[in-house]
């Protein structure tokens, strides 16, 4: 199994910047990509950011070139620095890890944090 503690959040002005980290233990060797989604109320949970364990990433078009996507492998720990922030960013930001599709099958495919608030205020 792999556990997901995510910390950070908060109420931020438009405009300003906030850092979410996730912190990642149990089994640790099966995580292939990391990467933090949201939801906003009323609406699905979309992605946001991803980076493989090779630092590959990838961005939502809402946010390039305002978030940043990070990971310690060594640490176990994703980190999203967001930066510009927008109202239309308010949401709860979940933290997911994703195994390797043919290794450790007996966990889950996708684990996810308990949910970090950020509201953004015009």
């Amino acid at each position: 199994q792999v556990q997901l503690v995510e910390s950070g959040g908060g109420l931020v002005q438009a405009g300003g910047s906030l850092r979410l980290s996730c912190a990642v233990s149990g089994d640790t060797n099966c995580i292939s990509t990391m990467g933090w989604y949201r939801q906003a109320p009323g609406k699905e949970r979309e992605l946001v950011a991803t980076i493989t364990r090779a630092g590959s990433t990838r961005y939502a078009d809402s946010v390039k070139g305002r978030f940043t996507i990070s990971r310690d492998n060594a640490k176990n720990t994703v980190n999203l620095q967001m930066n510009s922030l927008k109202p239309e960013d308010t949401a709860v930001y979940y933290c997911n890890t994703r195994r390797f599709q043919t290794v450790c099958i007996a966990i889950p495919f996708d684990s996810w944090g308990q949910g970090s608030q950020v509201t953004v205020s015009s």
